[in-house]
Formats: C-alpha cells, sequence, structure tokens
C-alpha cells in the first residue's frame, strides 16, 4: 500500500473515530439534555438581533427566536444553532495531521467563524422572511444552508493547507529519490 494511501485511510478513520466520539457525545448525551443547545440557539438570536440593530433593523429576540415587525420570526431549533456543525469541523481539523498547538489556535478561531456564518444566516433568514417571504424556504432548505457548509469546508481547507503540517519526511521534499515513480 502507498504512502499516499495510507494517509488517506489513517485520515479516513480518523475522521470516523471522531464522528463516532462526537455522536456519542452530543446525540446520545447534549442532545437529549438539552441544556447547552438552549443556551447556543439562545446566544444566536441575541447575536442575530444585535447585527440586525447594527445595520438599522429593529429586530424582536425572545428565547430561540428572532422576530421582525409583522412577521411571526424565525425559530432556532437545535439543528439549525450550528453546535453539531461545529462537532463536524472539529473532527475535520482533528483528523487531519498537524501541529497540536496551532490545531488548539485554530479550533477556536473556526469555531468562531461558524458562530459567525450562522449569525448572518439567520439575520438574513429574518430579513428574507419579511421581504422575501417566498424565498425563505429555499434558502432555509438549500442556499442558506449551501453557503454554511462551504464556510465549513473552507476552513477545513485553510486548515489543511495553511494550518496542518505535513509530518517531517513529506515537509522535507517528500518521499526518497528513487522510490517514487516520477509524474509528469
Amino acid at each position: 500500500m502507498s504512502r499516499s494511501t495510507r494517509s488517506i485511510l489513517l485520515f479516513l478513520g480518523k475522521m470516523l473515530a471522531a464522528y463516532a466520539a462526537w455522536y456519542a457525545l452530543y446525540d446520545l448525551w447534549l442532545l437529549p439534555d438539552g441544556r447547552l443547545d438552549a443556551w447556543v440557539s439562545h446566544s444566536v438570536a441575541e447575536v442575530s438581533g444585535c447585527l440586525l440593530s447594527a445595520f438599522g433593523i429593529d429586530p424582536a429576540v425572545q428565547g430561540r427566536s428572532v422576530a421582525l415587525l409583522g412577521v411571526p420570526g424565525v425559530r432556532i431549533a437545535d439543528g439549525c444553532n450550528g453546535l453539531s456543525t461545529i462537532g463536524l469541523f472539529v473532527g475535520f481539523v482533528v483528523a487531519y495531521p498537524g501541529r497540536w498547538t496551532r490545531r488548539l489556535t485554530f479550533l477556536p478561531l473556526g469555531m468562531a467563524a461558524i458562530y459567525a456564518t450562522n449569525v448572518g444566516r439567520i439575520a438574513v433568514m429574518a430579513v428574507v422572511q419579511k421581504h422575501w417571504p417566498a424565498a425563505f424556504g429555499p434558502l432555509h432548505g438549500f442556499g442558506l444552508t449551501t453557503i454554511f457548509y462551504v464556510a465549513v469546508f473552507g476552513l477545513w481547507v485553510l486548515w489543511a493547507n495553511y494550518g496542518g503540517v505535513p509530518r517531517s519526511s513529506d515537509a522535507e521534499g517528500g518521499a526518497e529519490a528513487g522510490t517514487e515513480p516520477a509524474v509528469a
């Protein structure tokens, strides 16, 4: 088995292990308990309301909901507060090779970026619900969700290209001369 195949399989194995650990932690313990999800959902609603206010829009924030005058509002459900996506992001970063010191710096920054992306997503959905209600369903179901996951993928690519450090043999120029065929 080639070195690159082993590296890919190792990454996939680590990713599956991280996913299993996150599933056990989140789906079997944190989600049924509900306190962490409630706190994150309330926080996202409050910050989304602040963002809307910064743009001169007067929101009404109540618990998990952000509403604008004349519409029922956007309720942030457990699956939409970004917590499970943060777990996915952490799994990607942990599974990819790199120094732990860089990881411990990158993870909180990436988590903050995911949180901020979700806050923006919720604020946009509240505005769309008021001013373009026909687009709310498609944006919620596909458009803004896709942007959210593209942001997570972009963070992982950023980690893979700049944060993750190849193993020492890879960092010194790859495989030894003559052991791998040349690629034209």
